[in-house]
């Protein structure tokens, strides 16, 4: 009789017929958490919210009016008491004087907790988005003239695209999540987009910056930070983020709340609204940047049933 060869079969242990296989951990690093899209997606949006709003007629019309809705100057917001502009006040950082100080104190920061977790090469990412960042919008201000295609008053060409105040608190944000465990990285992004939202609705609704340049340095910084989590070895990279969907929520409910007080002027409510959706909308930016999409879009395998 002809025997033929039978499969090999597994060897049979207990329970394993009860045991799912192991899901995969979303926070450890694969390729998918390294795309390079967000990162030209972020710079797109820059320059296209700077072609539009600085290098067309219409975009200047668009806004050279905001500096006039309104009493003149910033005293009517309900937020000019904490901006330092008033004699012998403390700035809210980074507004008026406090900026180098803040930026100085987050790169210091960023050092410590890299120091401290040992975490090099995302200590060096970080330092790199917050000083990229900065410093970007310091050449791009200072080489990149604002063109006057619509004949504005002289006070109005000044070149404020992108905005410095909001940038420091986005690209201090993004670069202290890339240091921070995984686990507390979500409630450090909160604070973040809190303290951005409260920054740009003041820059805006105070006259120091048109919505533009609020939107505009937002972009550049969430730009340079994907560009970092990009060039990051895949070991290094930062994984998906598990936070509860409720934080979420959360996170932006306060921003917006946030946003409209900081924004808020009883003189003009166009002003005031304009203001708010502009960081309220920097704030989401930032947050989905820096932490992503809830945790319940995450693919998790159910054990097996019998």
């Amino acid at each position: 009789m002809t025997q033929h060869d039978s499969p090999s079969l597994p060897a049979h242990r207990p329970g394993a017929s009860k045991q799912a296989p192991e899901a995969p951990d979303d926070t450890s690093p694969s390729c998918t958490t390294r795309p390079w899209m967000p990162a030209l997606l972020y710079t797109l949006g820059f320059l296209t919210v700077y072609l539009l709003a600085i290098c067309t007629p219409w975009g200047q019309r668009a806004e050279n009016p905001w500096f006039y809705l309104g009493k003149q100057g910033g005293e009517a917001a309900w937020i000019y008491p904490l901006s330092g502009s008033v004699y012998g006040s403390t700035p809210l950082p980074p507004l008026e004087l406090s900026a180098k100080p803040t930026v100085m104190a987050g790169l210091a920061v960023i050092v410590l907790l890299t120091l401290v977790r040992r975490c090099w090469r995302q200590g060096f990412a970080a330092l790199g988005v917050a000083i990229l960042a900065i410093g970007a919008k310091e050449v791009f201000k200072s080489t990149v003239p604002r063109p006057d295609l619509v004949g504005a008053p002289e006070n109005l060409l000044d070149q404020g695209f992108p905005s410095g105040h909001t940038v420091i608190p986005a690209a201090l944000t993004l670069a202290a999540v890339l240091v921070v465990s995984p686990r507390i990285r979500p409630y450090v992004a909160t604070a973040g987009v809190l303290w951005l939202a409260c920054i740009a609705a003041a820059s805006a609704t105070m006259g120091g910056h048109r919505p533009s340049e609020v939107l505009g340095a937002t972009l550049l910084a969430c730009a340079c930070y994907g560009l970092a989590t990009w060039l990051l070895p895949t070991a290094a990279a930062p994984g998906a983020t598990r936070s509860p969907r409720a934080l979420h929520v959360i996170a932006l409910a306060l921003a917006l709340i946030v946003a409209l007080v900081s924004g808020a002027r009883p003189d003009t409510l166009t002003r005031s609204l304009v203001s708010a959706a502009t960081a309220f909308i920097c704030a989401a930016l930032v947050w989905y940047a820096a932490v992503g999409r809830p945790a319940h879009t995450a693919r998790r395998t159910r054990p097996a049933l019998d």
